[in-house]
Parts: C-alpha cells; sequence; structure tokens
C-alpha cells in the first residue's frame, strides 16, 4: 500500500452528497486519514473508509427489535417423546415404489 500524504485524493462517503466520492486528506495521524475533505460538495468531516452510517429509520427499527426481543417470554423447552428401542439385526420397514409405467394407446 502507498504512504498517504496530506492532499492526497481517497474515496469516501459523503454525508451530504450521500455517496461515495473522492475526499482530500486534511489530517492524518499514525499513517492513517483522520479528517477528509469532499471533492464535489466541500464538506469536512472524519474519514468513514467508504462505510455507509445507517440511517434514522434502520435505528429505530434495531432499537425497536432489540426492546421486543428484551420483552419476549422465554420460549417453551421442547418435548422429546420416547421412541422404542430398535434391535441391531432389524431394518427399518420400506415402503414398495411407486410404478410409473405408462400403458400404450392403441
Amino acid at each position: 500500500m502507498r504512504v498517504l500524504r496530506l492532499g492526497d485524493d481517497i474515496d469516501d462517503y459523503c454525508i451530504k452528497c450521500k455517496r461515495v466520492t473522492n475526499h482530500s486528506i486534511l489530517a492524518i495521524v499514525d499513517g492513517e486519514p483522520v479528517k477528509v475533505r469532499c471533492r464535489s460538495c466541500y464538506n469536512e468531516g472524519p474519514y468513514r473508509r467508504c462505510v455507509v452510517p445507517p440511517s434514522k429509520r434502520e435505528l429505530q427499527k434495531a432499537a425497536l427489535l432489540k426492546q421486543m426481543t428484551e420483552q419476549a417470554p422465554a420460549p417453551p423447552p421442547p418435548v422429546v417423546e420416547a421412541q422404542p428401542a430398535r434391535r441391531a439385526s432389524q431394518k427399518p420397514a420400506r415402503k414398495p415404489a411407486a410404478k410409473t409405467a405408462r400403458k400404450k394407446k392403441a
């Protein structure tokens, strides 16, 4: 991987444009970009590594699902029926194969 420098162009998700666009690097810490500026709308923000943040609706759905699972009663334990023991020499019964022969029309 090449060494990143201030002013280099990288791809990142822009919150204002709502898409992945070219960005200029404004700040670097430990070799990783920290702050970038969109080259389309000039919006400055943190480097998001092209990860699209969840929408408010997705966050609300996740919170509702979490709340419902916490409040749901525990499922009843499964009922296990005892089966009679088979002898090792016994083979399971098989159904006879269905005949699929067609009759010729004369």
